[in-house]
């Protein structure tokens, strides 16, 4: 055991067959340093894990900040940049209207349940 404690983890990442499903611990992501940490997390899937094939699932995400929203345009391109893809499922009716106000329900798939993300791979 190090005497450094790890920072929290801000992702639950799950592979379910060739996909990896990543669960959103915070309800609330606006926190600038957050989001950061979650970016990093989520770039580092596809950089260092090699991951092609990305289900984020908001279910337990109740608030959205569009810091957060340009973390996640970034990965998608990322993604698209190395043949992969980028799912997202399980969006708050509120954080929905986000995406449809900002055109980003045209830019990224999102599917309603994670069980149809798995399948729209």
């Amino acid at each position: 055991m190090s005497a450094q404690p790890p920072r929290r983890r801000r992702l639950e990442v799950e592979d379910i067959g060739d996909v990896t499903v990543v669960n959103f611990v915070d309800r609330k992501i606006l926190d600038e340093q957050n989001i950061q940490i979650i970016g990093e997390q989520l770039f580092s899937l596809v950089d260092e894990v090699g991951r092609r094939k990305l289900l984020l699932n908001f279910g337990n995400v109740e608030y959205l900040s569009s810091a957060a929203l340009g973390k996640l345009i970034t990965l998608n391109k990322k993604l698209q940049g190395c043949g992969g893809r980028l799912i997202l499922c399980n969006i708050d009716a509120q954080i929905y209207e986000v995406f449809e106000i900002t055109k980003l329900d045209k830019f990224f798939k999102i599917q309603k349940t994670e069980q149809d993300g798995l399948q729209a791979f």
